[in-house]
């Protein structure tokens, strides 16, 4: 009996999936950085590699890198479905993750979701008829001083309120790229003006 990645069934996936030429010259690279005999442990960033080509992580991805790399598929799967930096089904051309720990929680991660959902129309999990935006809930996203914060595709915007994530969507959404990083115009982690430190 064979196992099987598991797929949303209202994900249409794909038959085959090949990493194209440029990637593929990447790979001997990638796999070189690991001691020989320990191949497995190129496993996340190939993982990373195929999402990136293909914009989310079909099954035949992770059946692609397991056999580049020796192993059993369920390894892959069981590695692709622990980390939510691997997106399993489509998402939207920009992702907006919302972190909604602790910090970003007491520091109004509640009004960042909603004014993503009143902006969007959509909830987590979903993806805008456009495919231009989905929305997931996250788990901390390492900007806890920050707070709250958001990372969309791979970049970071933190000291958020919800006029500032309106206009991060508005910007995106005219194909234009919005200033990453604080909205207060902190520098990196150095303290909130006392206005805003809540007791």
């Amino acid at each position: 009996m064979s196992i099987e990645a598991t797929p949303d069934p209202q994900v249409e996936q794909p038959a085959t999936f090949a990493f194209n030429a440029e990637n593929t010259a990447k790979i001997p690279a990638i796999i070189a950085k690991f001691p020989a005999g320990k191949q497995q442990s190129a496993t996340l960033p190939l993982l990373w590699l195929a999402q990136y080509q293909h914009g989310w992580l079909p099954t035949a991805a992770m059946d692609c890198v397991a056999d580049m790399l020796g192993m059993p598929r369920i390894k892959v799967y069981e590695t692709a479905s622990f980390y939510t930096m691997f997106k399993r089904k489509p998402v939207g051309r920009h992702n907006i993750q919302v972190c909604t720990t602790t910090p970003c929680w007491l520091r109004g991660s509640d009004s960042i979701t909603k004014a993503c959902k009143d902006k969007l129309g959509i909830g987590f999990g979903d993806t805008t008829a456009d495919g231009k935006f989905s929305m997931e809930e996250v788990e901390c996203l390492g900007a806890c001083c920050n707070a709250p914060m958001v990372q969309i595709n791979d970049d970071v915007y933190e000291d958020l309120t919800a006029d500032a994530i309106v206009a991060i969507i508005d910007t995106l959404a005219a194909g234009k790229q919005p200033k990453t990083g604080s909205q207060q115009g902190r520098k990196g982690s150095e303290p909130a003006p006392v206005k805003d430190v809540v007791f």
